[in-house]
């Protein structure tokens, strides 16, 4: 072997180097043009794409996801207030110093003082501070319905009176067959008995006047102790004064003076009274255990402003559900002995479904879906659901808070809402809701640009109790003057023209009610009926309807006191649909008593006595 041979061996590695670098530059250059044509390539493809999406036809998006359930009619409502008669202005006494009670009232009732059929119309009315000198002081107005038009009789009937009122309360406290009222107001609260249709101040002997520096809001009457007399409960909102209103100095965009919030005054206690059958209420609120005081201040927790009555479980005597602004709600059990104890928290009624207290304003109870079990509809304060909870089968005294699930939470959510009702408007078996709604700062878009003053009403279908969500929002655009916008507070329903479908009132802090006409024209079929009690009290308030139609069972209770402020007539308006005739109608009366009546005809009122 040649000394030459290692060198060879060099020579031949640094040509293996040097064939190595030229195949890793002609890697690169291969890599580098496959670069550029990758890339040439995905850019004229997008182009392609690009020009191939410009030039497509739109696509739809997919329908919502929603269990269709039949039609929803066409039903529009038109306000009838001014050419029936009605010149109503509601005085709240604002100036511009912001003082709370401005914002708050004022209720209406539909009911029938003289007996003749026709539901009649008051507005509770406020009036101008005790500081501001007004020689005529406004007062409430009574309407009398005369088929349909309305005349005022307010000084005739003897309700001609100046305070700063709130709500009202219809009861025949005296059994005589005819309703009295109970007016709630700032400061003294006033009772008045009907005689034949005058109307005849009772306040200082019967007891319930109240506190004067007081502040009731919402009240109702029902028979609490089962003995056939009714009863009354006075919901009572904050610890207010001027004095105390004015030294808040409250403000929303920090200059100028605003209403201040519930969450700043103090609680108070509401009040149950127990009629001694001779025109005498008793106070029994401290032993009938309805006052509840917040176990970490031992202050009145209660922020009251709406108040109805239903018998939860059943068990033959009347519950009492208050809805609270700004804390827990209260559910109060009647033990049956005179006593109540307080279910809300342990119920799930108290709070929304994040365990938060709402601003809570009006209320309503129904069996909604037709099954025998409740929901309760509660309007909130804006940014707040719609509370609606549903009784659970597996206990009466369980409730869920289900109003996203029910299609009411979302749309309801930017609204203020006040009064809140269960209602038919379209004949069809299943019970609708209404609800009234307006702020409280006529400055509040200034600084919350997605909130308004004025905000129109709201109006669910009930799309029945198969589908999914149970309820679908009304359009606006399709409930003619239902939607107006208005400050709403007070809600009632009645049948003022006597067509059979239900018309609809909304009263507006510091300006006109809206008297809606019920246009609906679906053809469904109607029965109303109205009860009278002999062993219960004579307005059978508390009583049951069950009337059956196809195999679909609907209940009803007579229940004047709802909504928020207010109250609706002691006749219950049943839809039919197109039924044809009626399988069943049973009465269980607010003692038990249970009573199969014979229907014969349809769209028509009919009375039911008690045996």
């Amino acid at each position: 072997m040649s000394t030459n041979e290692p060198h060879d061996y060099d020579l031949d590695t640094g040509d293996d180097r040097i064939i190595g670098v030229a195949f890793k530059w002609s890697l690169i250059a291969v890599a580098v043009l496959l670069l550029i044509g990758f890339v040439l390539f995905w850019v004229t493809r997008e182009k392609k794409v690009a020009e191939t999406i410009i030039n497509r036809e739109p696509v739809a998006a997919p329908d919502v996801l929603v269990q269709e359930q039949g039609q929803r009619p066409e039903v529009r409502f038109t306000d009838i207030g001014q050419e029936t008669g009605i010149t109503f202005v509601h005085t709240s006494g604002a100036t511009g110093e912001k003082l709370l009670p401005e914002t708050m009232g004022g209720g209406v009732a539909f009911f029938d003082p003289d007996g003749d059929g026709d539901e009649d119309l008051l507005f509770v009315n406020s009036r101008n501070w005790p500081h501001q000198a007004n020689p005529n002081p406004p007062t409430m107005a009574f309407y009398r319905n005369q088929a349909g038009t309305f005349s005022d009789a307010t000084k005739e009937v003897g309700l001609d009176v100046s305070l700063y009122g709130m709500g009202v309360a219809v009861g025949d406290i005296d059994s005589d067959g005819d309703p009295d009222l109970f007016i709630s107001a700032l400061g003294s609260n006033r009772l008045f008995r009907n005689d034949q249709g005058i109307f005849t101040d009772i306040t200082q002997s019967s007891g319930v006047a109240g506190d004067e520096d007081a502040w009731s809001t919402s009240s109702g009457f029902f028979d609490a102790d089962n003995d056939g007399d009714l009863d009354l409960f006075v919901c009572n909102y904050v610890l207010w004064s001027r004095e105390i209103d004015i030294e808040l100095a409250f403000s929303i965009n920090g200059r100028d003076r605003a209403y201040g919030p519930p969450k700043l005054y103090r609680g108070t206690h509401s009040q149950l009274y127990f009629n001694q059958g001779d025109g005498v209420f008793v106070d029994v609120s401290e032993s009938a255990g309805i006052q509840v005081n917040n176990p970490a201040t031992g202050n009145p927790m209660g922020k009251s402003l709406a108040v109805t009555f239903v018998d939860i479980d059943r068990d033959g005597f009347m519950d009492i559900f208050v809805a609270n602004d700004t804390i827990q709600n209260f559910l109060f059990k009647n033990l049956g002995d005179g006593r109540f104890e307080e279910f809300g928290a342990s119920s799930g009624v108290a709070f929304d479904g994040m365990g938060s207290a709402t601003g809570a304003m009006g209320i309503d109870v129904a069996d909604y879906r037709n099954d025998g079990f409740l929901g309760i509809g509660i309007g909130n304060f804006a940014n707040e659901n719609t509370s609606f909870y549903v009784q659970q089968q597996r206990d009466p005294w369980q409730f869920a808070e289900m109003s996203n699930a029910v299609g009411i939470g979302s749309p309801s959510r930017l609204k203020l809402s006040f009064g809140l009702l269960f209602l038919d408007y379209d004949l069809d078996g299943n019970l609708d809701v209404a609800q009234a709604n307006g702020h409280l700062e006529n400055e509040i878009n200034e600084v919350q640009p997605s909130q308004h003053y004025l905000q129109p009403a709201q109006l669910f279908w009930n799309r029945g109790k198969d589908a999914t969500p149970t309820f679908a929002e009304v359009p606006s655009e399709s409930l003619g003057d239902f939607a107006k916008p208005i400050v709403g507070r007070g809600a009632a329903m009645a049948d003022i023209d006597n067509d059979g479908d239900l018309d609809v009132v909304f009263t507006q802090t510091g300006g006109p009610p809206l008297l809606l006409r019920n246009e609906q024209a679906t053809g469904n079929s109607w029965l109303r009926v109205k009860l009278k009690g002999t062993k219960v009290n004579p307005s059978a308030i508390g009583s049951w309807v069950e009337l059956e139609t196809n195999g679909q069972v609907q209940r009803q209770q007579v229940m004047p006191a709802r909504s928020y402020l207010s109250q609706v007539p002691l006749s219950l308006t049943f839809g039919l649909g197109k039924a044809e005739k009626i399988s069943r109608l049973e009465v269980i009366w607010s003692n038990g008593q249970r009573q199969i009546v014979t229907v014969e005809g349809l769209n028509r009122e009919i009375l039911i006595t008690q045996d």
